[in-house]
């Protein structure tokens, strides 16, 4: 009987651990619009991390600023270009450690969100803007998550 009972309750916690698709939202409101369908397969959701400035006691004011309107050009120059159909900025606070250095840098960052298709010209397009920045700011990297997303308009 024991071992009876061990077996119900092991399906029933196997069965609670089972991953289920989640539950489609009620249709889109869109329809006909390319960049805004009214539901989507092979999206995704990329996060881009940009760190912009170090966080220091002195001067930050200023500085900041002037990243500011840095981050502003770059958005507009390299990133609306690509992903004219609407994106999202979020200021955020980061934290880094290089490889092989003892101390923590903290910094100002910002994230872009994009929900986009999942295709060679989007990935290329992400890719970019990421060579772009480190290039421009000498930056070692731009943090890319990309995972798939259920979007409905």
């Amino acid at each position: 009987m024991k071992k009876l009972a061990a077996l119900v309750l092991s399906g029933l916690l196997l069965s609670a651990c089972a991953a289920t698709a989640p539950p489609h939202s009620a249709p889109g409101t869109l329809a006909g619009d390319a960049a805004h369908p009214e539901a989507t397969k092979n999206w995704v959701r990329t996060e881009l991390y940009f760190g912009v400035g170090v966080i220091s006691d002195q001067g930050e004011e200023a500085n900041a600023a002037a990243n500011e309107a840095r981050w502003r050009d770059f958005l507009d120059r390299e990133v609306t270009p690509r992903f004219p159909d609407g994106l999202s900025v979020f200021d955020v606070y980061g934290q880094w450690r290089t490889q092989g250095q003892s101390h923590v840098e903290r910094l100002h960052s910002k994230v872009i969100m994009l929900l986009h298709a999942d295709a060679p010209k989007q990935r290329a397009d992400l890719d970019a803007i990421r060579a772009a920045w480190k290039k421009e700011t000498g930056d070692l990297s731009v943090l890319r998550v990309t995972q798939p997303a259920d979007v409905s308009f």
